[in-house]
Parts: structure tokens; C-alpha cells; sequence
């Protein structure tokens, strides 16, 4: 059974449809409690790190996902989902969950840093970084990605860039205007900058192997 983390700040609807398509068996719910027997969970998310760590400290789903991951159970992160897993967004100033160690920065500051200031001579990219993107395989790739290509395009929708202290828990990144960390996996926790639920056959694929038993 799939637990669904619901915190009223997710794209849920949209991972519900793409489970049910699978025919996959879910549960989704505001409480703790009713996912505490699950097998694995999906934290999906989109919208402010800020807002969504509050949601989260107020359903008491912060200290849930903490000892979920501390337990070694399989968890998978999506969007704002992939990003709050981390120690710190730049998204509002605020602590996140630290379930991985690393920061989450906005592009803007990613570009400058990356260039000393200077605007990359390229860079006439939009924030957010909205569309499709395809992805390169990095680490050893994940075993997510099994029966999914290398260079297969997923769908983004993001302004701020996943900033990992240990770059070898990268899997899979992106192009735009720098690397970004597109998978990132490390133990029982991998998490997606893309929306798989929203990237086709691809992205159903992956949902797949998350709920077929694949380890992560």
C-alpha cells in the first residue's frame, strides 16, 4: 500500500490520477496515523517551502516523515517534495525537515555564483524553469529509471534548485542555465525535481517501479 502525504500544500490530484491509472493501491490523508501501516509513501508538493513547512509542523507530518526515514522506509519526494527533504530553503528563510543534508537556492543565485556575477552569456532563461527537460544519468543513475531511457524528457515547474552537501546522491540532472539536480537518492529517500506524475510514459514508469517493489 502506497501512503499519499497530504498537507495542503500538494500536487495531489494529479498523483492520485496517475496511481489509479496503474491501478495501484493508495491511501491518501491529512493524518499521520492513517499512513503509519503503509509500505512506502509519496510526498508530493508544490507552492512556498515556507508555507509548506508550517502545514507540515501543524499537521504533524515533520516529525512523521522524520522517523519514517530514520526507520529506513521508502519515501519518495516530488517538487517542493523533493526539496524540503533538505536542510534549509532560501524560499522564505526557512529550516526544512533534513532528512538530507544540502540547501535549497534560487536559480538566480546558483547562475551568479556559478559566473562570478556576470549573467551567463546564455542565459536568457525564464524563472521559473517551466517545461519539459531531459535528463542525463549521473552516480550510477537510480533503479527508478529502469526501462526509462536516458534523455527522456519530464516535465518541470521550479524556481529554486536542490543544492546537495554530498553531490554523489545526484542520480540524474537537468540543463538550465547550470546542472540541476533533477534525482536525488540517498538510502530509503529519493526524490524528483520533475512531476512524473505529469510526464507520460516516462514518468508513469517510474511510478511503477516505486510501487512495483523497486528498491530505491
Amino acid at each position: 500500500m502506497v501512503g499519499i502525504v497530504d498537507y495542503n500544500a500538494g500536487n495531489i490530484k494529479s498523483v492520485e490520477r496517475a496511481l489509479a491509472f496503474l491501478g495501484a493501491k493508495y491511501v491518501l490523508s491529512k493524518n499521520p496515523r492513517d499512513l503509519e501501516h503503509a509500505d512506502k509513501l509519496i510526498f508530493p508538493g508544490v507552492g512556498e517551502a515556507k508555507y509548506a513547512m508550517e502545514q507540515l509542523h501543524k499537521t504533524g507530518f515533520d516529525s512523521f516523515l522524520r522517523d519514517w526515514a530514520k526507520a529506513g522506509k521508502p519515501l519518495v519526494g516530488i517538487c517542493l517534495g523533493s526539496q524540503i527533504i533538505f536542510e534549509h530553503s532560501e524560499e522564505g528563510d526557512v529550516d526544512c525537515l533534513g532528512l538530507l543534508p544540502g540547501t535549497i537556492r534560487h536559480f538566480a543565485n546558483v547562475w551568479n555564483e556559478q559566473t562570478d556575477g556576470k549573467k551567463p552569456a546564455t542565459n536568457d532563461l525564464k524563472v521559473p524553469h517551466m517545461g519539459w527537460n531531459d535528463l542525463t544519468y549521473t552516480n550510477g543513475g537510480n533503479v527508478l529509471f529502469d526501462g526509462v531511457p536516458e534523455h527522456s524528457n519530464f516535465y518541470f515547474v521550479h524556481s529554486y534548485v536542490i543544492q546537495p552537501t554530498d553531490k554523489n546522491i545526484i542520480k540524474a540532472t537537468a540543463d538550465y542555465g547550470c546542472l540541476v539536480p533533477a534525482c536525488v537518492s540517498s538510502g530509503s529517500v529519493t526524490a524528483f525535481q520533475f512531476h512524473p506524475e505529469k510526464s507520460g510514459r516516462a514518468g508513469l514508469q517510474i511510478l511503477e517501479n516505486y510501487i512495483g517493489g523497486a528498491s530505491c
